[in-house]
């Protein structure tokens, strides 16, 4: 049935394979706008190709088309992008998802499998990966593996984040805006230099209210925004063979807390979603779990230095180095209720330093790149529990019946515990725990790809990247025993003041072959085979003893297969793809029943899909867009597979479009009139593995706007938006750690939100 859904749309698409150029990506430098899809410029492959002559699924967003949609955040990326999902539960726990394969573990010990890049340095590590969205030349999504181009990471693709950098001449630009919520945005760059030296400062403070009250007292508003992103950037070019270039980054979250809503305890939001609230906290959350209300404090800094020098005829050396820190507290009521129950914290933090040298060479005939790259990171993940003995007691295990753990008016009955069951000696008894895991990991490789052109019609490319990692994990916990119960409360074990460690070295070797042919100038088809790879996890916790408990969990590995087309013919442009995934030792991440996260293999899985985007250009004032992914994959329904048999992939949606247009008329020489209306799809998806309707969303479809009128030749700019335009009512995210101890947790995905915003420009 897959394969017949698969091929039904790959017959539909081909209607639709001359539209948009696979994506809207950087134009060349000089490049004329008659030029069209011709003149998309990207570094995919690491040099400057057109779009068109990628071997592979590739999907660009440039900063302007970013401006045009109204996007000012990543998670409004993906409704764009076919085949990308990007849930920001809070900007310290993101989910990445390509092709229904999600990337958000919070634990130091488990690798990512979706790559980030942020000019060209990994910064996959999800505690840190997050940052704001403003002042970018591109954003460029990869789908399916590519190792020698995007790491060890990248088992499924990757997303590349290119920001503006400095130029000749002097520039500016200032936005500001202000809408719903009391929701305010002040963006801008300024950029100064010369030919030889530039230099160019850009920076983004978003702050609102939170969109859901929070009755509790002394707590704020639940998904408040505060948040501040800065860089600076640099270009050193004494030659026109040499160039450098030096990118600082700031990046800063001072947000209020997760609506994680309780549907069994007490009376709040979940039914209609947005309505009040009662996320109590704890009354210790200072000296436990680090600040006294619930939110995000979280700072990350990020330093780049890339280095091309072009040495000799058709050859060139790049030398990326990165340097990235996080450092984030998270205080989140993880019950959703008023009692004193669950209330956790996490605070993660780490460092990661990487370094990669390329030596490239091209002609006529051939190109070839080699290199070497070697990345550490150091991280960690400290969760501290506060608790009520009684009030945990009675809610988890009832033990006095008929009493309750929350009541419909959000008192708490299941406070009176500690003291029925005392006697009366106690009316309180306040209890507290913590785990940590730990992970440093080091890899190193090398890698190398060729690409032979033997005529001028195909091109064929091989390659692969060799790899030897290092994988350290720690594990410790404090777990005391709880008074009057005499054991601790969470099902985990202490580890008696001692850091259990572990430590694991792998090998691999990962291929990848390509082959493009050029049916006509503007008409390319192409096909490739690779392999991915999601590292293995020395997984290490505690066991009674105490012990070490080591799980060692097997690499994940998929190997991809997918061919399509791509091409421009008059007004239109386009794409059409189709893929097949295979995987072995499929990793999933649960909740044990004391919260914390655990990887399992799932054994096999596959996915089959398709991907489409088009862009007509009807004339130089009016465009449609549009795009559309079918994913087919899930866990292999067989016996062997367990209870994850036959399951959908975590996030993933089956099927995912979004359709549009940009009208920019002008009313005369210096001004115009522009409006670029949007609609987004996306199908029903689960939050979790096992699946369960209950903790899932059912299809969902989503209207932008965006409009105003450009003045002086577009020096201003007035503007006017709305996301959400029908105020629909969805998840955002359901289960979570309140549904391991059975109170699965419901977050509201944002309502409509609209305002308007001034942009001036130098």
């Amino acid at each position: 049935m897959k394969l017949a859904t698969c091929a039904a749309t790959l017959l539909a698409g081909t209607a639709l394979a001359m539209m948009p150029g696979a994506v809207f990506a950087a134009e060349a430098d000089g490049a004329t706008g008659d030029e069209g899809a011709n003149s998309i410029i990207v570094t995919t492959q690491k040099v400057e190709q057109r779009a068109l002559d990628v071997p592979m699924t590739l999907s660009v967003q440039t900063g302007e088309r970013m401006r045009e949609l109204g996007v000012t955040d990543i998670g409004e990326l993906s409704n764009y992008v076919p085949g990308l999902n990007v849930q920001i539960q809070s900007a310290n726990n993101p989910g990445f998802v390509i092709r229904g394969i999600t990337s958000d573990s919070g634990s130091a010990q488990q690798g990512p499998r979706v790559s980030l890049y942020y000019n060209g340095v990994d910064i996959s590590r999800s505690r840190g990966a997050y940052q704001g969205l403003y002042d970018l030349d591109r954003v460029e999504v990869v789908k399916g593996p590519q190792a020698t181009l995007f790491g060890t990471a990248a088992t499924i693709g990757a997303i590349s984040f290119v920001s503006a950098k400095p130029e000749a001449g002097t520039s500016a630009s200032l936005t500001g805006a202000y809408g719903n919520l009391d929701a305010t945005r002040v963006e801008g760059f300024v950029n100064m230099g010369s030919d030889v030296i530039a230099a160019r400062i850009a920076g983004q403070w978003k702050k609102r209210d939170g969109y859901i009250e929070n009755l509790a007292l002394g707590q704020d508003d639940l998904y408040a925004q505060d948040q501040l992103g800065l860089r600076g950037s640099l270009r050193f070019t004494p030659t026109s063979d040499f160039t450098a270039d030096l990118v600082l980054t700031y990046d800063r979250q001072r947000n209020s807390g997760t609506p994680f809503l309780s549907k069994n305890l007490g009376s709040t939001s979940v039914e209609g979603l947005y309505g009040a609230a009662y996320l109590g906290g704890s009354p210790l959350s200072k000296e436990v779990l680090g600040a006294d209300k619930l939110g995000l404090h979280r700072d990350v800094y990020d330093a780049n230095l890339t280095m091309s020098w072009d040495f000799a005829d058709g050859w060139n050396f790049t030398t990326v180095n990165g340097y990235r820190n996080f450092d984030a507290l998270e205080v989140f009521d993880a019950d959703g209720s008023a009692a004193w129950y669950l209330e956790f914290a996490e605070h993660a933090k780490g460092w990661q330093a990487s370094h990669e040298s390329r030596f490239t060479y091209s002609d006529d005939q051939w190109r070839a790149s080699f290199g070497w790259n070697y990345i550490i990171e150091d991280s960690s993940q400290y969760v501290p529990l506060s608790s009520e003995v009684g009030t945990y007691l009675q809610c988890s295990a009832n033990i006095i019946r008929g009493l309750g753990c929350v009541a419909p008016n959000n008192s708490v009955p299941a406070s009176l515990a500690t003291g029925l069951a005392s006697g009366g000696l106690a009316t309180t008894v306040p209890y507290q725990s913590w785990y940590k895991n730990e992970g440093r990991n080091q890899t190193w490789s090398m890698f190398g790809d060729a690409t032979w052109t033997p005529t001028p019609a195909l091109e064929l490319t091989a390659g692969a990247r060799v790899l030897i990692e290092t994988r350290r994990s720690g594990y410790s916990a404090n777990q005391p025993n709880a008074p009057l119960y005499g054991q601790p409360l969470l099902p985990a074990v202490d580890t008696g003041g001692e850091t259990f460690r572990a430590r694991r070295s792998y090998a691999a070797v990962l291929p990848r072959f390509n082959a493009l042919y050029r049916l006509s100038p503007n008409l390319n088809i192409y096909a490739t085979i690779s392999e991915g790879r999601r590292s293995p996890v020395v997984q290490l916790s505690a066991a009674a003893g105490p012990v070490a408990d080591l799980d060692l969990i097997k690499s994940e590995t998929v190997w991809n297969y997918e061919a399509g087309i791509k091409g421009a013919v008059g007004m239109f442009s386009g794409s059409l793809g189709v893929y097949y995934n295979k995987y072995s030792n499929f990793q999933v991440s649960v909740l044990d029943a004391s919260g914390i996260a655990r990887t399992e293999s799932a054994g096999s899985a596959s996915n089959i899909g398709v991907e489409a985007e088009l862009e007509a250009r009807f004339t130089d004032w009016l465009s449609a867009f549009g795009n559309v992914g079918y994913i087919g994959g899930g866990i292999d329904d067989k016996a062997s597979n367990g209870a994850y048999a036959g399951n959908q992939f975590r996030l993933q949606p089956k099927w995912q479009w979004s359709a549009g247009f940009n009208l920019n008329v002008p009313v005369n020489e210096n001004a115009s009139v522009f409006l670029t209306p949007s609609v987004t799809y996306r199908s029903k998806i689960y939050f979790e593995i096992p699946n369960r309707d209950a903790i899932s969303q059912s299809p969902v479809t989503l209207v932008n706007l965006r409009g105003g009128v450009s003045l002086m030749d577009g020096r201003f700019q007035i503007a006017g938006y709305a996301r959400n335009l029908t105020d629909k009512n969805y998840l955002l995210d359901a289960g979570n750690t309140g549904g391991s101890f059975g109170y699965p947790t419901f977050i509201p995905a944002e309502p409509r939100t609209y305002g308007i915003e001034f942009t001036a420009r130098y």
